[in-house]
């Protein structure tokens, strides 16, 4: 009898070392830059997963389970995000919300992938992420590189009428990624690309380039990147009296872009995920941001919010987290979400949603045209 006594106290010891509340919850990874300077990109998904989460708890979970969330810092660096990833799945997560940056992301998803864990990025766009179709368990709530750069070659051609462009990228998977796809589209509509280069992420000084650009007489500059290097070249083009069009992404469409650049920032187009700001889902969302957090939300907080209610949905339909069925649940199923009612395709991307072009205007971005 002692010995059987013995044996049970050990099987529970042994069971609660190993985390037998992982039986007991729904682990939601929450990987993101949430520190240095693209934390103004991961936390709003931070905040968005949590606010989900706690509704969801509060009316008693999923499949009778509560949702614990598993939030880990990136910043936006591959190499930690592949260190993250490896911590995620060796805590037993379920499914993940993020990465946050692409090249972020793709360093994670093989890590992901060989444990058979679904990943859903609220804003990683690098094309290959769902084209290449070496990530079957990726998806994203929002489009990828390949439509926001054609959105910003129309707007250039037939908004804009520049006949010269310079097109800069910070040589990330990301930043590169989409000026590729930019200059690609502009040489088939027979646009003159006078300029084509990559700059160091992190400098102090732009000047270089901003030479480049003027000794080419281009008359708007394509930006692929983040806020922190355009808020750089946008001040010191405008200190040098260049008065050229600057068209950048999502990663620029930012309120730190404005807040960094200052005056500066007055006139830049960037590209962004279609104002929803009129669906009665993104006004609760954003008003639930307000009353928790005191603030505006920021950066992907829509596309994060709908993508936690995508992927609970899914194992809620798919009746347990089994890679599988969770999969087959999200490319079968609709979901009411801030930014619309929205599936996914065989590759992962969302249907039902899109890009925007934005300019800043008296020191806010405005929608501008589709």
């Amino acid at each position: 009898m002692k010995r059987l006594i013995g044996c049970l106290m050990a099987l529970s010891i042994m069971l609660f070392a190993g985390g037998v509340y992982a039986a007991d919850t729904i682990k939601l990874g929450v990987p993101g830059a949430h520190s240095g300077d693209l934390a103004s990109y991961g936390l709003p998904s931070a905040n968005a997963a949590k606010l989900v989460v706690d509704d969801i708890n509060a009316k008693g979970g999923i499949l009778g389970k509560k949702v614990e969330i598993l939030q880990e810092d990136d910043q936006c660096k591959p190499e930690v995000a592949a260190n993250v990833g490896n911590k995620l799945v060796s805590e037993g997560v379920d499914v993940v919300m993020g990465h946050i940056c692409s090249g972020a992301t793709k360093a994670a998803l093989n890590i992901y992938n060989d444990a058979k864990i679904v990943t859903m990025s609220p804003s990683a766009t690098n094309v290959d992420l769902t084209k290449s179709g070496d990530y079957p368990n990726f998806f994203r709530t929002i489009s990828p590189d390949d439509a926001q750069a054609a959105l910003q070659v129309d707007f250039v051609i037939n908004t804009l009428k520049a006949k010269k462009i310079a097109v800069i990228h910070d040589k990330g998977d990301y930043g590169k990624g989409l000026a590729e796809f930019a200059k690609g589209y502009f040489e088939k509509e027979g646009t003159e690309v006078v300029l084509f280069e990559g700059i160091t992420t992190g400098a102090v000084d732009y000047s270089a380039v901003v030479q480049k650009i003027r000794r080419n007489k281009a008359d708007a500059v394509v930006y692929g990147g983040y806020h922190p290097e355009a808020a750089k070249i946008v001040s010191q083009m405008k200190k040098k009296k260049m008065d050229i069009f600057f068209v950048s992404d999502d990663g620029v469409r930012d309120e730190t872009f404005i807040k960094v650049a200052g005056e500066y920032a007055e006139g830049v187009y960037a590209t962004g995920p279609i104002d929803t700001s009129t669906n009665p889902m993104a006004i609760a969302a954003v008003e639930q941001h307000k009353k928790v957090y005191g603030s505006e939300p920021g950066a992907f907080y829509l596309n994060a919010y709908a993508a936690v209610l995508c992927l609970l949905n899914a194992v809620e339909k798919a009746g347990s987290t089994d890679y599988d069925a969770v999969t087959k649940a999200l490319t079968t199923e609709w979901v009411e979400t801030p930014l619309g009612k929205i599936s996914f395709d065989e590759r992962g991307d969302a249907k039902g949603i899109g890009f925007s072009m934005y300019q800043v205007r008296g020191g806010v971005y405005v929608e501008v045209g589709e």
